[in-house]
């Protein structure tokens, strides 16, 4: 795949991953298009940076998805990459009662899966015109294993089903689909999951640079290839080895 001289969309751009992306593809000669829902920290973030336009929207408002999408198709017809980054997790116990377990659950799924599905549908038309395109979802390491954000967990393994009926369903066309799958990652996003102990953002935006270039559709980051290795054989193993602060809690008991 091309990395330089397109016109990319990056939900979520505003910091983390999604930052880190934008830095290096407007480095490369890209014109990037960053989203956001927090005007200022949109606006600032695009600051720091060349050839970065901000556009405040929230993925997972329907009312502000359309809007984004009759912007880019005015302003920007030749969109030809969408990286969908936007993501949203919450911590809570499963097991405790009162949890909020649903709701929780619905704004995580909302978010991390069905917003990608419906942004992804809303711009495939735009896309197909282009000669070369592609759609980047943002995944995770528990896409394979599930770690302690439960229902986070299940909705990236949702988005990595997803992803790979998409890549199948437009494998004659030419929008290629790609899946960046990174570990525990020291954002401001990971901070209450203990991200401090995660590798930088910047690694994964540069991992995901490497991979893309050399159009590998799943670019699985770090210690998510290790995993994944371990998930392909022995998927309990690797389950105890995702939780295993978890695991010496429950046998402490």
């Amino acid at each position: 795949m091309n990395t330089t001289n397109n016109t990319i969309l990056i939900s979520g751009g505003s910091a983390g991953i999604g930052l880190e992306l934008a830095r290096l593809l407007s480095a490369n000669g890209n014109t990037v298009i960053i989203t956001g829902r927090n005007k200022e920290r949109l606006e600032s973030a695009a600051a720091q940076l060349q050839n970065v336009i901000p556009l405040v929207s929230d993925v997972s408002n329907a009312e502000d998805v359309e809007k984004l999408v009759q912007q880019v198709i005015t302003h920007y017809p030749q969109l030809n990459i969408l990286i969908n980054n936007a993501g949203r997790a919450l911590v809570y116990d499963l097991a405790t009662e009162n949890a909020a377990a649903f709701e929780k659950a619905e704004d995580e799924m909302l978010t991390n899966y069905l917003s990608v599905i419906r942004l992804n549908e809303k711009l495939l038309p735009l896309l197909k015109k282009q000669e070369s395109a592609a759609i980047v979802n943002v995944s995770s390491v528990v896409a394979f294993v599930p770690g302690s954000l439960a229902t986070y967990s299940a909705s990236k393994a949702a988005l990595h089903s997803y992803t790979q009926s998409l890549r199948l369903a437009l494998h004659d066309t030419n929008v290629k689909v790609f899946e960046l799958m990174p570990p525990l990652v020291d954002t401001e996003f990971s901070a209450p999951i203990g991200g401090k102990h995660g590798i930088s953002p910047v690694a994964v935006a540069e991992a995901f640079i490497q991979g893309w270039e050399k159009d590998a559709y799943e670019i699985r980051v770090g210690k998510t290839e290790e995993l994944y290795r371990l998930y392909l054989s022995s998927p309990e193993e690797a389950l105890q080895l995702m939780n295993q602060s978890r695991t010496k809690e429950m046998h402490a008991q």
